[in-house]
């Protein structure tokens, strides 16, 4: 089902059951998994895979090469996960020699306007708001939602399970279960009807909320609050994902 006036390389790999819509261009070295489907005026550049059920809307761009002078024409991926929804002129750029790749995980909606930049990892059934603009080398876990007009300084980390404000500057990580709002942007608690709706026990949640009162509040240096929630919380994998996080930041938390 490919429109008469699209524009499609006889060497791209297309799947079963592929929509491709009006004037969209598909370039050599791009893969589009079964059931996929292309809307109006997009342009898919080499080394883009879509897996299966992927929806991209008009005038998404994906897969162009990256915005880095250090670029060097190296041969890179962006990869896009099963049911992934890309809406209208979303820009996804593919990776450098850095990791080779940008990938964006199953189940996320990418609304309009959002920009994807090089070596990016996006997690699983993460929703990003319209303008949403994401800088090189940033890694953003699962299940977070990520408002409108983000911008995110490259480099930084957003975890798991987090709510960002709409607007808001993320020049520093972002550790899991997380909302984050102000400017400059801040911990405001926990997110926690997400992590509800995403089957965290009363019990664990509870547990998250008072090992964050010790990274936060209890006035501990950051080693000394870490060793004491490790200390407390031996078994407990929720918090302990906190404690790993923390420990491989590079760029500092969120105050």
């Amino acid at each position: 089902m490919i429109h008469s006036t699209a524009i499609v390389s006889k060497k791209a790999k297309i799947g079963n059951n592929v929509e491709i819509g009006p004037f969209t261009i598909v370039e050599d070295k791009v893969i589009i998994e079964d059931n996929c489907k292309i809307g109006a005026h997009v342009t898919i550049a080499d080394g883009t895979i879509l897996h299966k059920d992927v929806q991209v809307f008009n005038g998404a761009v994906l897969g162009t090469i990256p915005q880095d002078l250090k670029f060097g024409g190296e041969e890179t991926t962006l990869e896009i996960g099963e049911r992934t929804v890309i809406r209208e002129y979303a820009f996804l750029n593919r990776g450098t020699k850095d990791k080779f790749k940008t990938v964006i995980g199953k189940d996320c909606f990418l609304m309009a306007f959002v920009h994807v930049a090089h070596d990016c990892f996006v997690g699983d059934y993460n929703v990003i708001g319209n303008g949403t603009q994401i800088a090189g080398h940033v890694t953003i876990g699962h299940y977070n939602i990520i408002s409108g007009h983000v911008l995110v300084h490259q480099f930084s980390k957003i975890g798991s399970y987090c709510m960002v404000e709409g607007g808001a500057k993320v020049k520093r990580d972002i550790p899991h279960y997380c909302m984050a709002v102000g400017e400059p942007l801040k911990f405001s608690g926990l997110n926690k009807i997400g992590l509800q709706r995403n089957g965290f026990s009363g019990e664990d949640i509870q547990n998250i909320s008072d090992a964050y009162r010790i990274l936060y509040r209890s006035g501990l240096t950051t080693e000394k609050a870490l060793e004491q929630v490790e200390n407390n919380y031996v078994n407990n994998n929720a918090v302990l994902n906190i404690s790993e996080f923390i420990r491989e930041s590079k760029r500092g938390l969120i105050r």
